[in-house]
């Protein structure tokens, strides 16, 4: 609208060439397009003539007027359709009032309203070489001088290693050039126009990149407002109210992406490194450290895999020699065990828990506790080995002298929290800014409060319900007679399952709730706003993951009672027990088939198909579904990145990975195959997100950032809580101190014969209470007098009948002494290794100290050069006035 006279002439004497129309440039070809607003498009509503300033005096009244009338339906009241055109037209004013800012800035503008998408005008923009001089000095952008140096290992020995592990993973790496060893580097030094022949400007095209480009528009942007009166307003208001409909950057059509597209995102290419300096050249350093961090974390799962495999593989081999199962198995040992529930529940044989007591060997043996020491250690050197990759990145991408800014109200992800507190005013409902204090948060900070607790509370009540559902199910499978093989493992599965749809279901509830609660606290930066963000999403989806597992792990079996004297939930339904070997099997069916299914369900329906449903959705509102291969090679860049999916951050794909993270190192003790499964799924996750990035969303804002922020704060208080779960873990739910205590105390001959009989305790049938006893008093063909339960307690003829034995007291007192010993042992382990591991490379800080002197030598030249000129031109330097000293006394 702006620019149709300017381009009429440049068309004249230019002609672009096909590609150039279809691309990311302004109509003349010659112009690129930084940075794309949208808007919507009506037929305009039909007003008398008037000037401009009645015009605006009747919109406010107009408006006035609405917020007093009821809120009657469009169709029924003509008035109210008017007013909503009037709004309408308020948009349209606060847009040419904010473009008209725009253009005072130095940016060139180009309208695009008669496209072919209906009712989507585009507001491209382009920042000319002034501009972009101008805010990347204003920015401090870093970019590369004429200045190069060499870059040399910190010692021979490190240099030869190098070249060789390059030569035995050349294979590996991506064919791209910024994955090749540079040997060469350029100062980068913060541009100033003052000092442009530091620069190469030789080709001021690509000087500035389009990442460089977007960013330094999107400044341009974020601080530019519409001033009228009292009001103040600026791009995240006008996003939040409607006036644009969105903001993005366009996706380059350079070799750049068909590069990432070949080397990256496609699956075929799996077992390649990614070309990290590419994604961050394309994408900006926030996305470049989410991936670089990625790949990390999934290359150090290849020996946490290995690890864990062999570890069940010694279970596998071992599994004939294992005695304990082994007498459970052995029909000659006729123990006759007491029934599992109420009434309906009949006596039973131990030798019918044989195959839950060998499967439970896989995963509970003595390498188990080796394991879990293994992966405490395995997550302090995958966090050193970040922190060290960290600081390589810094260094590569000249971040190690950037500062993040807090920029209040930059991201538009916040646009919605302007708009509740914009539509406070009832004279000007759309535009009024409100500056609240901390009596005026306080009702939402409140709000949070009651909130979060009353979530957490219903996690507790989901799980309780869980367990109410095994209970009934397991006293209706036994009325209909079904083996109790077969009912333990409809239970176990159906359970799970069911756990696993309420988690995925209640993932998505709480991530909405936490935006809306932190939207409701309007957080006085992006960063504050983030960081609430996650904190609360985290503590939801943490609790909603895991809470299920820990009942498994440490509550089930342990609030059951004995015989006799059972426990029980809402005054009908007995607490459910453990099977023979232990709740562990069932801890780790749990914790694989919440493990695959989130990764399977997240993966292929929210990651794949959900997107693809609202690309066609949004294609079929704008009436483009039809003849779409057609339209597809005649829409032009901008047009074609409307209909991709928009950027809303990298928090869902980090927690993601938070939440296999903590599968992997919480529970490792009770599924020592966790780390494969989660390498065999970041593998494809790799490629999945690479192939979304570039094809299925549209392109980030290049946002830089030094490190991955609160995420590793959480890593980190993962990996040591993970200590501690395990050692609990592997002394309370699992049967390795018993089996140690028996073998070492009271085994006769030093082994684990008579370890099965030792830990099952007696309880006379007749002490049962009224109404509970079994239906069917007699087994086979026998009647029970005496049955067994698993647990340390008095014989019924002791003079303590059903007492904790003495052996319960000394396994007990094992058990806290494990947990103590192995927790402190092996925070101490790993504290020493991260004291061992500097957090920055040797050969990184060498370089950093050349850089700097380097620096010094650059700008002494420079001085030097100048003191010459103004010698040879007969002038001297600035320096400062000299006072004569007086002789005189």
């Amino acid at each position: 609208m702006y620019c149709i006279i300017q381009l009429q002439t440049i068309d004249n004497v230019w002609e672009p060439s096909q590609a150039r129309k279809l691309g990311p440039y302004f109509h003349d070809g010659r112009r690129r397009i930084d940075y794309v607003l949208t808007y919507t498009v009506q037929k305009p509503v039909s007003m008398s003539p008037t000037s401009s300033g009645s015009f605006v005096r009747g919109l406010r009244q107009s408006l006035s007027r609405s917020l007093r009338r009821s809120t009657s339906s469009a169709q029924d009241d003509p008035e109210n359709a008017s007013e909503l055109g009037c709004q309408e037209d308020v948009k349209r004013v606060r847009r040419e009032e904010f473009e008209d800012n725009l253009m005072e800035m130095g940016l060139e503008l180009e309208k695009d309203e008669g496209t072919k998408i209906p009712g989507v005008g585009f507001l491209k923009i382009h920042a000319p070489w002034d501009i972009l001089c101008r805010e990347a000095e204003f920015m401090k952008l870093k970019m590369p001088t004429k200045k190069v140096y060499e870059v040399k290992s910190a010692s021979n020995f490190m240099e030869k290693i190098s070249q060789f592990f390059n030569k035995m993973t050349k294979p590996l790496q991506p064919n791209v050039e910024d994955s090749k060893m540079e040997t060469i580097k350029h100062l980068s030094y913060p541009f100033s126009r003052e000092k442009q022949h530091l620069f190469d400007l030789s080709d001021k095209d690509s000087f500035f990149n389009s990442k460089n480009r977007s960013l330094i528009v999107h400044g341009v942007l974020k601080r530019t407002k519409c001033v009228r009166g009292k009001h103040n307003v600026g791009l995240i208001s006008l996003l939040g109210n409607g006036v644009y409909t969105s903001a993005y950057p366009l996706h380059d059509v350079s070799n750049t992406s068909l590069l990432l597209y070949d080397e990256w995102a496609r699956y075929s290419i799996f077992y390649k490194y990614q070309p990290i300096g590419l994604i961050r050249k394309y994408f900006g350093e926030k996305v470049g450290l989410y991936f670089a961090w990625l790949g990390v974390y999934t290359q150090m799962l290849i020996p946490a895999s290995i690890v864990g495999v062999i570890v069940f593989l010694y279970g596998c081999a071992t599994l004939d020699d294992n005695i304990p199962s082994m007498e459970i198995c052995d029909p000659r040992n006729n123990i006759t065990m007491c029934p599992l529930c109420d009434r309906v529940c009949n006596y039973w044989k131990l030798v019918a828990a044989c195959g839950t007591a060998r499967a439970s060997h896989l995963f509970d043996n003595s390498a188990t506790v080796f394991f879990s020491i293994f992966m405490a250690l395995w997550a302090t050197m995958f966090m050193e080995h970040w922190k060290r990759r960290q600081m390589r990145l810094n260094y590569i991408w000249d971040l190690t002298t950037f500062e993040e800014e807090e920029v209040s109200g930059a991201s538009p992800s916040r646009a919605f929290q302007h708009l509740q507190i914009l539509s406070l005013n009832p004279i000007c409902p759309l535009f009024q800014t409100v500056k609240l204090t901390c009596t005026d948060r306080m009702p939402a900070y409140m709000t949070t409060l009651v909130m979060m607790c009353f979530m957490i509370c219903a996690t507790f009540v989901v799980v309780l319900g869980v367990v109410l559902y095994r209970i009934a199910i397991m006293t209706a499978l036994q009325l209909t007679q079904t083996p109790a093989t077969n009912v333990r493992a409809t239970v176990k599965t159906t359970a799970a399952i069911i756990n696993l749809i309420i988690i995925i279901i209640l993932d998505e509830v709480y991530g909405a709730l936490a935006r809306w609660l932190t939207v409701l606290e309007v957080p006085k930066t992006d960063k504050s706003f983030e960081e609430r963000l996650i904190i609360k999403s985290f503590i939801l989806k943490f609790l909603n993951s895991f809470t299920p597992i820990v009942y498994l792990a440490f509550f089930r079996g342990r609030l059951v009672g004995r015989p006799g004297s059972y426990i029980y939930v809402l005054s009908s339904f007995r607490m459910e027990e453990c099977a023979h070997a232990g709740c562990l099997m069932e801890l780790c069916i749990q914790l694989c088939i919440t493990m695959l299914g989130k990764q399977l369900i997240q993966n292929n329906l929210f990651e794949i198909g959900i997107p693809k449903l609202k690309k066609m959705l949004r294609r079929r509102k704008t009436g483009m579904d039809t003849q779409e291969e057609e339209l597809e090679k005649k829409l032009r860049r901008h047009e074609k990145d409307h209909f991709l999916g928009p950027f809303i951050g990298l928090s869902p794909e980090y927690m993601e990975m938070i939440m296999q993270f903590g599968m992997v190192t919480l529970f490792v003790a009770s599924f020592p195959l966790a780390p494969l499964f989660a390498l065999l799924n970041n593998v494809i996750e790799i490629r999945l997100d690479a192939k979304k990035f570039v094809k299925e969303l549209r392109r980030p804002l290049a946002a830089r950032a030094k490190n991955i922020g609160i995420w590793y704060t959480l890593l980190r208080g993962i990996s040591k809580v993970a200590v501690i779960v395990n050692a609990f873990v592997i002394s309370f739910t699992s049967d390795f101190i018993p089996r140690l205590v028996y073998q070492y105390m009271y085994s006769p001959d030093g082994t684990l014969h008579g370890f099965v009989d030792h830990q099952l305790s007696f309880f006379n049938v007749s002490h049962f209470r009224p109404g509970t006893e079994p239906l069917e008093p007699m087994l086979g063909n026998q009647k029970v007098e005496v049955c067994r339960y698993k647990d340390y307690r008095d014989s019924p003829w002791s003079d303590t009948p059903y007492d904790f034995s003495r052996e319960f007291w000394c396994i007990l007192a094992a058990r806290l002494a494990f947990v103590i010993v192995f927790q402190n042992v092996v925070m101490l382990m790993s504290d020493f290794v991260d004291w061992l591991i500097p957090d920055i490379p040797k050969e990184i800080n060498v370089q950093m100290q050349k850089e700097r002197t380097l620096f010094v030598e650059m700008f002494m030249k420079e001085e030097q050069g100048k003191r010459i000129l103004w010698n040879n031109q007969g002038e001297s330097p600035c320096q400062p006035r000299s006072r004569r000293i007086s002789n005189n006394i």
